[in-house]
């Protein structure tokens, strides 16, 4: 049965109904429920769209919408997309059964597109069948510690952990972009014989899809239908300073006086964790910090801005504990076990998803840090990152169960930042995130590999992530520099990587030197991680790279204002030459921004690489003015001391 209501296209067999509508320009939102029931949901990572009139008709075995660039037909139950041109883009994957003629055709081997398997105590488990195409590619889906780029032949956990951000947003080299619009656990896989989208615990089937000419085409409709990314600021363009804990104010001011003295322009460092009285009190703890303001005054003198660690954890000897538990701020638990955080098992976490939490701690925030004289905040624990994982039925949100909608958190946990800076009169937020669900981006989310290893396996891996998350709409991306774990400054080995690392780094939409470094606590202090404690050698390599990473600020702004209208900053080969049939194969290099095409040395001794060159253009290596004609591959030098970066031209 199908009906046209308020714009919309209605199916409807037996309770099951679906709603398909117009959803910006070239685009349809589809939803679905088992029960009947339209649900706005609310926690959804779309915008409000802007009014659309579709072509919407019923025929004799099915119906048709048309919205500019993309077309849906129904036949029977069963739905497809098409663009503009009657080219089929993807559909539903229906076996056995099909109620595409007047009488049903049936198979021994029975299995329809929507499968709802009704949950004890109410809900529902979705799985949601889609067709497979030969040499598809698939492009997106957030950062999993894989180091694949495209998504074909993956499955993938729609679930928020440390160095997995679930960002459930996929680009198809068939021309069309898809985010599953569910915020539940689940699983995306996309097989060879089809794909499936599932979600543990859900009420609604809901799904944004848009139709594209180019990947830009698309991801800028996405852009419009999520959120655009803000303006990054301009400290948050240059070199960061980190390393697993700077203990004290003195020790800080140290290390950026020391950074000033020698000319390096340093922009922004960064205190990390246990800086506080407690977990949950939200401000420094003055036996080590002081005086905060008469630091970040200094600090601001030498032109650096200083960045903290906030974490979503709060423990029982917290002076916010007890009114935060009665009025119901926290993480809760639904099966009569505690809330517990795995780096302590004695925490548990707020609630980010409530209003009033988000109220109640960014009037803590405010009062103890940005009126001090803090701008910059480093979200750590974004998941949270909980000790019994696989366990999600234990625990509950304001906006509801784990299950149905915890991967909301990290997006809710940067909005709580975003929100309350801009209610201040904070230009331009950047809050650094360890994850991010669809639609963090429009929260000033610069989101982190997480507690990356320092090996080449673990640096590799970036290279593709770095452009995963591009593709899946998250423009502002960064990893710690070396990796997190591990790194022994008087190896050799460690050193090379991280100057490959640092190297490529230069060329990140933001760059950051983090780790926590082997090596005994001297004078109470972590093994230093600033970049005079490598050597001579490592260090002039690393000072140079970081005035050029400040001499290109010019190109570096006017590639963030790309990137709030949609383009991001690193992009793959074929959303910049998507006509070249190579740029979707060549997973480990990047443009960054529109002119500069960026080739890793990802190997340990290698001093020379090989490297594709996107045709259409040509290009001139920037370091000795050579020229290349595009569409050729080429062996390019590269010594200890530089990557190869080519310029469009």
């Amino acid at each position: 049965m199908f009906e046209i209501q308020d714009g919309r296209l209605v199916y409807g067999f037996e309770r099951e109904r679906l709603w398909v509508e117009p959803w910006g320009e070239n685009s349809v939102r589809v939803r679905g429920a088992k029960d009947g029931v339209l649900r706005e949901n609310e926690v959804g990572a779309l915008d409000k769209a802007k009014p659309v009139t579709a072509e919407i008709r019923i025929t004799e075995d099915g119906a048709v919408l048309k919205n500019g660039r993309i077309e849906v037909r129904f036949r029977g139950p069963e739905m497809t997309f098409y663009n503009d041109r009657g080219e089929e883009l993807t559909g539903e994957h229906w076996q056995g059964i099909s109620l595409q003629k007047p009488e049903p055709i049936h198979d021994p081997l029975l299995y329809p597109a929507r499968v709802w398997r009704r949950l004890p105590g109410g809900g529902w488990r979705l799985q949601y069948r889609m067709k497979a195409y030969e040499g598809e590619k698939l492009f997106g889906m957030g950062q999993y510690d894989d180091g694949i780029l495209d998504r074909k032949g993956s499955s993938l956990e729609l679930r928020q952990r440390n160095k997995q951000a679930s960002v459930p947003f996929v680009i198809s080299s068939r021309g069309y972009g898809m985010l599953w619009n569910n915020p539940a656990v689940g699983r995306a896989t996309f097989a060879e014989n089809g794909t499936i989208w599932e979600a543990d615990s859900t009420d609604t089937l809901d799904y944004w899809i848009t139709a594209g000419d180019a990947p830009s085409d698309i991801l800028h409709a996405y852009f419009d239908a999520a959120g655009h990314a803000p303006m990054m600021s301009e400290a948050a363009m240059g070199f960061w300073q980190c390393k697993l804990r700077y203990a004290t104010q003195d020790e800080l001011m140290e290390v950026a006086r020391e950074y000033h003295a020698r000319g390096i322009p340093l922009k922004v460092i960064v205190i990390d964790f246990y800086h506080w009285t407690a977990h949950g009190d939200w401000k420094f703890d003055p036996a080590c910090w002081p005086d905060p303001e008469g630091m970040c005054r200094e600090l601001r003198e030498m032109g650096i801005e200083l960045a903290v660690s906030i974490w979503p954890t709060v423990e029982r000897k917290s002076e916010n504990y007890k009114e935060m538990r009665e009025k119901g701020l926290l993480m809760e638990s639904d099966a009569g076990v505690p809330c517990c955080i795995l780096f302590d098992e004695s925490l548990t976490a707020i609630d980010v998803t409530n209003p009033e939490t988000r109220i109640f701690v960014w009037d803590r925030v405010k009062k103890n840090y940005l009126d001090k004289g803090v701008k910059l905040f480093w979200l750590d624990c974004a998941e949270p990152e909980v000790s019994i994982p696989e366990d999600m039925f234990l625990y509950s949100y304001a906006a509801g169960p784990v299950e149905k909608i915890g991967n909301i958190y990290p997006r809710d946990y940067a909005k709580l930042f975003y929100e309350g800076q801009k209610a201040c009169g904070v230009e331009n937020p950047v809050s650094l995130v360890r994850c991010a669900w669809a639609g963090s981006q429009k929260y000033g989310a610069l989101v982190w590999s997480g507690d990356i290893f320092t090996t080449w396996k673990a640096f590799r891996e970036q290279i593709a992530t770095s452009q995963s998350m591009a593709m899946a709409g998250i423009p502002w991306w960064t990893s710690d520099i070396g990796g997190f774990i591990d790194g022994d400054r008087d190896d050799e080995g460690f050193r090379e990587l991280l100057l490959r690392w640092f190297e490529w780094a230069t060329y990140c939409p933001v760059m950051r030197m983090h780790g926590a470094r082997a090596g005994k606590r001297e004078e109470g202090k972590d093994p230093p991680n600033e970049i005079w404690s490598y050597g001579e050698e490592a260090y002039g390599i690393m000072k140079a790279h970081i005035e050029k990473r400040e001499a290109m600020r010019p190109y570096i702004r006017k590639t963030m204002r790309e990137a709030e209208a949609g383009d991001p900053p690193v992009r793959p080969l074929f959303y910049s030459f998507p006509d070249d049939p190579k740029a979707w194969e060549t997973p480990f290099e990047h443009m960054f921004g529109s002119d500069l095409l960026i080739v890793p040395v990802l190997e340990p001794g290698a001093r020379s690489v090989t490297a594709y060159l996107p045709a259409g253009c040509r290009w001139e290596d920037t370091r000795d003015g050579a020229v290349y004609k595009g569409g050729s591959t080429v062996e390019l030098a590269a010594p200890l001391e530089s990557i190869p970066v080519l310029k469009k031209i």
